[in-house]
């Protein structure tokens, strides 16, 4: 087993996976398992080893879950790294085969990316979230009510900031404006 754990060592040092493909929406490069197979080809009859990718869905409810499995082996010893994915039923305009295949593609790609310690916490497609987050805070913000306003005016005369207001509440352009002349007559009072 040490001689395996060396090997897999020097090739998780010296390993590069390039990130070959372009996402044109979210506008970043990604890997694919296929970028991490082809780098580690160079590292395996170096050093008399061989890694697999298996599959198996592991659980179906409440949905279907796919655990993919990289193995590297000298023949004798092996080391395991697993990744659990969820297929999306729910993906519009994809067929199910589809829907196995893309969740399938993940699981490889972390399950590879495990095995050799592939951190992709700076690959935009670990991170990219394609303004969702973004929307939902939006939409989450309500519009600020009557009673609120009285609040958040009382807040600005005591010398609160409206960005902080902002940030909890969608301010109508009438409200916004009504706080600025606010704060600018506390202002004016404060300097005379």
């Amino acid at each position: 087993m040490k001689e395996l754990t060396k090997s897999l060592a020097t090739i998780q040092t010296k390993m590069k996976a390039k990130k070959s493909s372009y996402n044109s929406f979210g506008k970043y490069y990604f890997r694919k398992s296929e970028d991490i197979l082809e780098a580690i080809k160079p590292f395996l009859l170096e050093h008399g080893v061989y890694v697999t990718v298996s599959e198996e869905i592991v659980a179906t409810d409440p949905v279907p879950t796919l655990q993919s499995t990289a193995t590297i082996s000298n023949g004798k010893d092996a080391i395991h790294a697993t990744a659990l994915v969820g297929v999306d039923l729910n993906q519009k305009g994809m067929q199910t085969a589809q829907q196995f295949g893309a969740a399938s593609t993940y699981g490889k790609k972390y399950a590879l990316g495990n095995l050799f310690l592939i951190d992709d916490t700076e690959d935009a497609d670990a991170s990219n979230n394609h303004g969702v987050v973004e929307k939902i805070k939006a939409k989450a913000k309500q519009l600020i009510s009557a009673e609120q306003m009285a609040q958040a005016k009382d807040y600005m005369l005591a010398g609160g900031d409206i960005e902080a207001i902002k940030s909890k509440y969608k301010l109508s352009k009438s409200q916004e404006k009504q706080l600025n002349e606010l704060k600018e007559e506390k202002e004016h009072i404060t300097k005379a």
